[in-house]
């Protein structure tokens, strides 16, 4: 079966040393945290569609331009399913982030580099310290990455 990798977007929006994070509402990884990102739609560019899916979770608005891709993640999310991430870096945006998907989402919170969770989810994980520990462009993450 050769089945089309998922392109998903996340979005590090950042303010100095801290980070915007969500906390999930639905059932895949309820209550853990991970960053505002989506699926890429049909016709979007990456950058379009981080911006998008930035502004339809927090109503921030930022300059597709000038987002910053900072990490790749290649994931095999189950023997069937994989997703390739890419994280980008917002550090100029207009507006006050607010949970604009409270049923999908139990809230956002800042945390700083130096103090994040423990429970972000395993995939947006490897793209988060892929970024801040400078390890190189691109993790390959799941069962196939040995």
């Amino acid at each position: 079966m050769n089945v089309q990798p998922v392109i998903d977007t996340h979005i590090l929006l950042r303010d100095g040393d801290k980070l915007l994070l969500s906390q999930r509402g639905g059932a895949y990884g309820y209550g853990r945290w991970h960053m505002p990102s989506g699926k890429l739609d049909c016709g979007e560019t990456l950058r379009d569609g981080a911006a998008r899916e930035l502004f339809e979770e927090t109503g921030v608005r930022v300059d597709p331009a000038r987002l910053r891709l900072v990490h790749t993640v290649h994931h095999q999310q189950s023997p069937d399913l994989t997703r390739i991430g890419f994280f980008f870096e917002a550090t100029e945006w207009e507006g006050e982030p607010e949970n604009r998907e409270p049923e999908k989402c139990l809230g956002l919170r800042w945390f700083s580099v130096h103090e994040l969770p423990d429970d972000i989810i395993e995939y947006p994980t490897a793209g988060l310290y892929g970024y801040l520990d400078g390890r190189g462009p691109l993790t390959e993450h799941g069962p196939f990455a040995g």
